[in-house]
């Protein structure tokens, strides 16, 4: 601050008459939340701030600085109780005094000027201090000399712990999980982690899963682990959905970067402080391009009353440790290479998995970083700069990154790890072209011979029942499971033999799912929609092919009051990501999506999943219905079967070899003459809305372009009739009656108590029947009740 007032040499010989006498107190400034959401602030616990101060002359602060020295030296050899009781208060100038330069240099290793001799002693120290401002523990840390190794003690577990929280909390700053109910266990309750010790799972993964109360692992991860982390070997595994296969390729992955580590300690340097250090270092470095202007700065305010000479001596310290520093980031560059790679098809199952994998290694140190599309490409090269060990990617963004040719991934080819997540649509012909790209980089003569390859999906062995017509050409193969896996072999760059995990049923869908299905007219199937939301609340998927299905059943929903949420593709990331979250936050809600939320989303508690259009594939059937019941809980999957679905319905159900007919919905037809009612007439509003906003578009942006060319814009060009306003007021005045009719309908009881007779009873009010059509049972419920009345009248014919 006082430096821009005047030249710097003019400026100098003033700084050295002033110093800051502390007259306030330090007071806590409230930190914007916002702020995490970029990972620079990740180590910032708390501010403080100072506004009641005094200017005294330097030579005060000068003799404060010789006895702080001293001090600092009594502290080292431990005699506590020897200090003078005058010491303290003269220690609080000088920790003030240092404190506000901290805050104009923001440089933690410009307090290696102060410090005389025994350099190696002293770095230590610096580190340690450099950790605890970065905590937020300024003020305790260095406020009083008396208690100063006792202090350091509880700064240091005040720090381990706010080390060990850091990434679970970094990562739900910057994007709400939705997992969060399945990882949020309480710490107070550590569950029995017996079972994962013979799976060869490392120490501080055994903890990490401790606290998250996952006592036993899944079949999945049973089977792969061992093969994985024992034997090194690759590993292709095929499990139903819910089935925990994200951390059969995390805790590999997370073993395979402890043992680089292991075996790279000897060559890193201090390497019993670096996993402390790292995390401060890494955000310390943003700050070397300007370094030299704020160490200048500093190294004024430090000269404090000594000459001219002895400040451009200090001047060239500081160059000399700027030097320093930024070879040892080179250096860190060769040494911390990128260790681990996920691929996965859609960004938010990126983010799901990052957040699981976080989880996971919050104690080993381990970063993670994600690379998608729809967010800051320069947040991500940022974050990227910080070298993680492992990278979440989705191949779109990872590819554009490689092109640019960012150091951390110029390297790909000595992975340790490499995963493909739902791996059977990644290498889909059509599909991910900058997947294929990837994997030759990946997959040439220089790539790792030691890599191990993950590959996981729910419909990795899935086969289709290959066409005659395809079957009649000459070299046309027969598609089994055999030659599927050895092809996906072939394409992600498998070599030898890998473990090969196969838990799908024939069926492919898990065991508590209750499939069933409506057969209706296209026009129909608003109304059934509608009939079951309002029959049976609770938290429930609605899938549909494209997204302007996806839009016009987000509208007509709004209309009728259901406050559904859509989720699709031409939506802006950060709202997706939101809407996921609240669906999860929510008891009854609706999540209106395409496939874009198909595969791998692991979202707590979801009762229902309706396909209003029959998905294209049986793999799609199998991960849409796989969003419920997930990890042995209950749920249902209905399907509204129009004329135009039944050829894709019949081609599932010939693949997945159902045994069974899928059981019919049971409907109360009583209700449906209302809903129809109530459905058409919130056809009709959403019709008009959405023709006149798309009018109104595309007439305003025509209108601009005619204006910004200079020309004449004919009538003919605009969209919809010329209407007077006479005619306008009244389409508004018949759209405002209908809205009033629709929210009057809306304001009735749809299930009626049937019985209207009055008569007198001697006892006062009569006790009447429940409700017919009873809302608190569940749609499995009726399902189930239906089924077993089926199976009595089998039994009595």
């Amino acid at each position: 601050m006082k430096t821009k007032k005047g030249g710097r040499f003019k400026s100098s010989f003033k700084l050295k008459q002033k110093g800051i006498e502390v007259v306030g107190k330090w007071k806590t400034v409230q930190i914007d939340p916002n702020l995490f959401a970029d990972e620079e602030f990740k180590d910032i616990v708390c501010l403080e701030e100072l506004t009641d101060y005094k200017l005294v002359s330097s030579s005060e602060v000068g003799k404060v600085k010789e006895q702080k020295r001293k001090a600092e030296s009594v502290s080292e050899e431990g005699s506590e109780e020897e200090e003078a009781p005058a010491v303290p208060p003269k220690k609080k100038k000088k920790n003030k005094d240092s404190r506000s330069k901290a805050d104009k240099s923001n440089d933690p290793n410009a307090a290696e000027i102060d410090v005389p001799a025994d350099k190696e002693g002293k770095r230590n120290k610096i580190i340690e201090s450099a950790n605890d401002t970065h905590h937020g523990h300024v003020a305790e840390s260095a406020s009083s000399t008396k208690d100063a190794p006792k202090k350091k003690k509880v700064a240091k577990n005040k720090a381990s712990q706010a080390q060990e929280a850091l990434p679970s909390v970094a990562t739900s700053k910057k994007v709400k999980n939705w997992t969060t109910e399945v990882l949020s266990a309480s710490t107070d309750h550590k569950a029995d982690v017996s079972a994962w010790k013979d799976l060869f799972v490392p120490e501080p993964v055994l903890q990490a899963l401790s606290s998250l109360g996952f006592s036993a692992p899944t079949p999945i991860q049973a089977l792969a682990l061992p093969s994985a982390i024992r034997d090194n070997m690759d590993v292709l595994g095929a499990a139903e959905t819910g089935s925990g296969k994200t951390l059969a390729f995390a805790i590999p992955m997370i073993h395979s970067v402890l043992q680089w580590q292991k075996s790279n300690s000897s060559t890193t340097r201090n390497d019993s402080v670096s996993k402390e250090f790292h995390q401060h270092h890494d955000e310390t470095r943003w700050e070397n391009e300007d370094e030299a202007e704020k160490l200048t700065h500093q190294q004024v305010e430090d000269s404090g009353g000594e000459d001219d000479s002895s400040f451009t001596t200090g001047c060239v310290k500081v160059l000399e440790n700027f030097v320093f520093d930024s070879s040892d980031e080179t250096l860190s560059h060769k040494k911390r290479p990128l260790l681990g790679l996920v691929l996965t098809p859609t960004r938010e199952l990126a983010v799901q998995v990052k957040h699981h994998i976080d989880a996971v290694a919050k104690f080993t140190g381990i970063k993670t970083a994600i690379l998608v599309g729809g967010m800051a490409a320069q947040k991500q090269e940022r974050v990227l700069n910080r070298k993680p060990e492992i990278v979440i990617a989705t191949p779109g963004r990872l590819w554009e990154l490689v092109k640019e040719r960012h150091p951390h991934l110029s390297n790909l080819r000595q992975l340790r790890c490499l995963v493909i997540d739902e791996a059977d649509r990644m290498v889909e012909k059509g599909h991910f072209l900058e997947l294929s790209q990837l994997l030759e980089i990946l997959n040439d003569s220089q790539s790792n011979p030691q890599r191990q390859t993950f590959v996981f999906s729910a419909t990795l062995t899935l086969v289709h029942q290959t066409p005659a017509r395809v079957l009649q050409k000459k070299n046309a193969k027969k598609m089994d499971k055999k030659t599927k896996l050895e092809l996906l072999m072939e394409k992600v760059g498998i070599k030898g033999k890998p473990k090969v995990i196969d838990l799908t049923r024939k069926e492919a869908t898990v065991e508590t799912l209750t499939e069933t299905r409506i057969h209706c007219n296209t026009n129909e199937k608003d109304y059934y929609l509608y009939y079951f939301l309002l029959q049976y609340p609770g938290r429930t998927m609605v899938f549909a092919n494209s997204i302007d299905c996806v839009k016009r059943l987000s509208s007509l929903l709004t209309i009728l009051n259901c406050d559904p949420l859509p989720l699709h593709a031409n939506m802006h990331q950060k709202q997706r990501l939101k809407n996921l979250e609240r669906f999860a936050e929510r008891e009854s809600c609706v999540l209106l999506t395409t496939d874009v939320a198909a595969r791998g989303l692991d979202i707590p508690n979801v009762q229902h999943v309706i396909h209003y259009q029959v998905p294209r594939t049986s793999e799609l059937y199998v991960h849409r219905s796989g969003r419920t019941a997930r990890a042995a809980n209950e749920g249902l999957s209905l399907l509204l079967i129009g004329p135009d679905d039944l050829i894709n319905f019949r081609k599932i159900y010939k693949t997945l070899e159902k045994s069974e007919e899928l059981p019919f919905f049971p409907v109360e037809t009583k209700c449906m003459t209302s809903i129809k009612e109530r459905v058409n007439l919130a056809q009709q509003i959403e019709k008009a809305e959405f023709f006149n906003s798309r009018a109104k578009h595309h007439n305003s942006w025509l209108q601009q372009a005619a204006e910004a060319l200079e020309v004449d814009l004919d009538d003919d060009m605009l969209m919809g009739k010329k209407t007077s306003e006479k005619e306008e007021s009244q389409k508004q005045k018949m759209l405002k009656g209908m809205k009033k009719q629709l929210k009057h309908m809306l304001s009735q009881p749809l299930f009626k108590v049937l019985m209207k007779t009055k008569y007198p009873t001697q006892s006062g009010r009569l006790l009447l029947p429940q409700t017919s059509v009873g809302i608190s049972e569940s749609a499995l419920g009726t399902v189930s009740k239906q089924q077993a009345k089926k199976k009595k009248s089998i039994k009595l014919n």
